[in-house]
């Protein structure tokens, strides 16, 4: 089974103002490192990033066909995503498991979410 695992970091969470340059600093980003390491040797990972701030994004809303496009930052967000793994395990037990370990800061939010499979759907929807 496929897993998203998303890191939703305490700095971009609750409307709190953030340096629109704000990157982790450099021992973060060590500890970060080893933990990948480590959970590449135990559980197939397929792929993982940090993200750029939100001041580097773009958000599209779409309304009657058409998107309206909003440069970063987005000033309504709330909690905002830092960072993804894209991991294959058994379970989700195994990946939160895992992701117990995680050198997260405090208030920091980690989300599991399982990736569809095409043998999750109906045969009928396999056939479109």
């Amino acid at each position: 089974m496929r897993f998203m695992v998303l890191m939703i970091p305490d700095v971009y969470q609750g409307g709190k103002k953030v340096d629109p340059h704000f990157s982790p600093p450099t021992e973060k980003m060590e500890q970060m490192g080893r933990f990948n390491e480590e959970l590449g040797k135990s559980l197939k990972l397929l792929s993982l990033d940090g993200l750029q701030p939100v001041s580097e994004g773009a958000r599209l809303a779409f309304s009657k066909g058409k998107a309206q496009v909003t440069d970063g930052p987005f000033v309504e967000s709330k909690e905002v995503l830092g960072g993804y793994w894209m991991i294959e395990a058994k379970s989700k037990e195994e990946v939160v498991n895992w992701m117990k370990r995680c050198p997260a800061d405090d208030g920091d939010v980690i989300e599991i979410r399982r990736v569809f499979e095409m043998s999750d759907f109906p045969a009928e929807q396999k056939k479109r």
